[in-house]
């Protein structure tokens, strides 16, 4: 027999004239018998839709073993593609050959019936092999080339900032710290463990943030963006936190917060419109049995220009809602997402930029106001999440930006190489970072952030 050269599932679907001759992989989603065949709906993970696949009993010497497959087991077949003679679908492929590869026992977990994503997540390994996983992870991995395109299409610059980091960026202490010190016997020097005789000769963290690096990237390219995993030890055990994520971290340089926020709500709108036109089976399924708003809130997003408003302002229509807030609200405040998601959900009834933060509750870099009172600092908030962006423009002023560290007690000495981007050259410049799942859990309307992550990493649980 000619081998012949694998045709995946959505090919075979998507095919627009019948083939004498195909080859599809795959895994068992389902078998029913008849007298004399069998039909195997069959998928390989490229098409939320199966391949039906037609087993004769007469052609088919292994015809006894394959009436034996069970859902989960993995086979490859040969045969014609040809017009189905059932409803529901264009194609059927009639075997004419059957290969098993792999069989599946009965404590195979997948079963017909549905799953809840609580279930789903004790089986992780498993999951991307059920409907919404499927759909889940090929448009994560859709708007991942999505991501690159928007940038390299406006000429910024693909850069890799560092995993392992001796800078705290956001100056909040929650880190993961990263050493070979000997736990049980660590070197010491007056009493405390002695650092220098550490793998980097210093303290060491798992970075939050490419930032502080991007910048001086875009202090040379002019136009730059980060795309990374990022980690952080905060332990919010919620839905729509992870210790370990991934981040886009744009940064230009000539650009302030305006442009900055002209950029963001162009990304998110970029996003959304490529889900829409490049998975449109995967979307319609998160519609269905996800969000049954979902569409329609995404279509809005599209159609609408984003709102802006000042912290300030965004604080007094809060305070005057009338509504109970779990958390209190007040100038010099964080908004929580309780207050993120009045103002998108129930005022605005779409995304709102948020600009202009007390400087009180922003970190060292942000540029200072001329009222001395806020920072160029921005959130963009979306229905249903909350903040998916924040970012702001940059201090480019050396002694601003050394004021600015002393006032959160941090050293100057220990960011030299950053400071000294404001010696040498400096330009007002900007950027944001965007949580890649908090984008993924707003596309997809998925309500836990453990749900767009192949294997989450949340406190207490590292599994896989």
């Amino acid at each position: 027999m000619t081998q012949l050269s694998p045709t995946s599932v959505k090919d075979a679907l998507q095919s627009t004239a019948p083939i004498e001759a195909i080859r599809v992989q795959g895994w068992v989603r389902t078998r029913r018998d008849s007298k004399d065949f069998s039909f195997i709906e069959l998928n390989d993970g490229s098409s939320l839709r199966n391949l039906q696949i037609i087993a004769k009993k007469e052609t088919l010497p292994n015809y006894a073993d394959i009436q034996r497959l069970s859902t989960g087991a993995s086979i490859s077949v040969n045969g014609a593609l040809v017009p189905s003679q059932g409803k529901g679908q264009k194609w059927e492929l009639v075997a004419d050959n059957i290969d098993i590869v792999g069989t599946a026992d009965d404590s195979y977990p997948l079963q017909k019936k549905g799953h809840t994503p609580e279930f789903l997540r004790e089986i992780a390994h498993l999951r991307p092999r059920s409907n919404l996983f499927g759909c889940v992870f090929r448009v994560r991995s859709r708007l991942g080339f999505a991501v690159h395109q928007f940038f390299q299409e406006r000429g910024f610059v693909y850069i890799h900032t560092p995993i392992i980091t001796g800078s705290d960026c956001e100056g909040a202490g929650e880190l993961f710290r990263v050493s070979t010190i000997d736990l049980n016997n660590p070197p010491r020097k007056d009493g405390e463990i002695d650092y220098a005789q550490d793998f980097f000769a210093r303290q060491t963290y798992l970075t939050v943030s490419g930032q502080l690096e991007a910048e001086a990237f875009a202090l040379a390219l002019s136009k730059v963006y980060t795309f990374g995993p990022t980690f952080r030890a905060e332990n919010s055990n919620t839905s729509r936190h992870a210790s370990e994520f991934w981040m886009i971290e744009p940064e230009m340089a000539f650009c302030d917060l305006n442009g900055n926020m002209d950029l963001a709500e162009e990304f998110v709108k970029y996003l959304i419109a490529d889900a829409r036109k490049h998975c449109p089976e995967e979307m319609e399924l998160f519609a269905k049995v996800v969000d049954k708003e979902l569409l329609a809130r995404l279509d809005f997003v599209l159609d609408r220009p984003f709102q802006r408003i000042t912290y300030s302002d965004a604080v007094d229509l809060l305070k005057k809602s009338g509504e109970k807030f779990e958390f209190p609200i007040d100038y010099g405040l964080n908004l929580q997402s309780e207050h993120e998601r009045w103002l998108t959900e129930k005022h605005f009834r779409c995304p709102v930029t948020v600009f202009n933060f007390p400087k009180e509750i922003k970190p060292f870099y942000m540029r200072v106001n001329d009222d001395g009172k806020a920072v160029a600092a921005m959130d963009l908030l979306v229905p249903g999440i909350g903040e998916i962006v924040g970012g702001s423009q940059r201090e480019e002023r050396l002694e601003v930006l050394e004021e600015n560290m002393r006032r959160h007690n941090m050293d100057p000495a220990d960011y030299k190489w950053y400071l000294d981007l404001r010696r040498y050259g400096t330009v007002p410049h900007s950027g944001f970072g965007l949580g890649f799942e908090r984008i993924l859990m707003f596309i997809t309307g998925a309500p836990n952030i453990r749900d767009v992550i192949p294997f989450a990493r949340t406190p207490g649980s590292a599994e896989f």
